[in-house]
């Protein structure tokens, strides 16, 4: 079979258009598409079903897609493995967290990362999905709960908890709650309940909600959170670890936080001997126990 033509089979299915398959494999149209047709000839099969708004994948083709995806997922670890016999770290690395935990603990600390590696290359993936690591959609993932695929090597950081915050300013300005039935006056800002998130904070959040608070803002992520507060808009729900860089939050209610949520760094076993992977996670390891000696301090 030839490997030409299973690129270009491979790049067309993942697109769904000759056109969009040719602009990243940097080949015309119709260079794609004689492609495909000797592909389709030397198998004796129909691959694409063509229609108005793209291609869609018959019964062979997304058998021969399964046999591509594998390929090119092993290529990837092959090359990752060529990369890394090398002493120097270097090369891209693509790591997963959630927006929450990335934008707050690990952007501020990369430039430790970057100033021991200087030549690696991190592309960071910061959404609430759990991406499949075995599948290659990430390298390297910081999650907020143990992950449950198959064939990662999993590592448990630390415990955060979600808590009450607020800036003296508004404090001095309405007053400190002495306890929940004293909420009811304040504006609550949080996350919606509804919105992904760690399943503790939108347990927290919701118990909060229903005391009945004359205000609120919901936002759909910890950043908004955190600025608002900042502003003086009203008491936030946030992560604990925010306390390290934002020293002069206030804690409201001591008594009132989330259940734990563990914090896991996990990446597939076929990565093991990666040195980028190694790099990264013994960065990470080393950050996390001073944030845990600060946070338990």
């Amino acid at each position: 079979m030839d490997w030409d033509k299973l690129r270009i089979f491979h790049a067309v299915a993942e697109a769904g258009s000759l056109t969009h398959a040719g602009d990243v494999l940097h080949l015309s149209q119709s260079a794609v598409s004689r492609q495909i047709r000797g592909l389709e000839e030397s198998l004796d099969t129909t691959l694409f079903h063509r229609h108005a708004r793209g291609l869609i994948l018959t019964e062979q083709g997304e058998m021969l897609f399964d046999a591509t995806k594998a390929m090119a997922r092993k290529l990837d670890t092959t090359s990752a493995r060529i990369r890394d016999s090398e002493d120097h770290v270097s090369g891209e690395l693509k790591v997963t967290t959630t927006t929450g935990f990335g934008t707050f603990w690990l952007v501020p600390r990369l430039a430790r990362l970057y100033a021991r590696y200087p030549d690696l290359k991190i592309d960071l993936i910061l959404e609430e999905r759990v991406l499949d690591l075995p599948m290659r959609e990430a390298d390297v993932a910081i999650r907020m709960k143990e992950p449950s695929q198959a064939d990662l090597i999993r590592r448990r950081l630390l415990n955060i908890r979600m808590r009450l915050y607020a800036s003296q300013e508004y404090l001095d300005r309405t007053g400190r709650p002495a306890g929940v039935e004293d909420l009811a006056p304040h504006r609550l800002i949080c996350q919606s309940p509804n919105t992904p998130q760690v399943s503790s904070g939108a347990a927290l959040a919701q118990m909060l909600l229903s005391q009945n608070m004359t205000s609120t803002l919901l936002v759909n992520n910890y950043f908004a959170v955190l600025q608002a507060v900042l502003n003086h808009v009203g008491i936030g729900i946030l992560p604990d670890y925010l306390t390290l860089d934002f020293p002069h939050l206030v804690r409201v209610l001591p008594e009132i936080e989330s259940t734990e949520v563990p914090v896991f760094l996990a990446f597939p076993e076929e990565l093991r001997a990666s040195r980028r992977v190694a790099a990264f996670r013994d960065f990470v390891i080393e950050e996390i126990q001073a944030t845990r000696r600060t946070l338990e301090g």
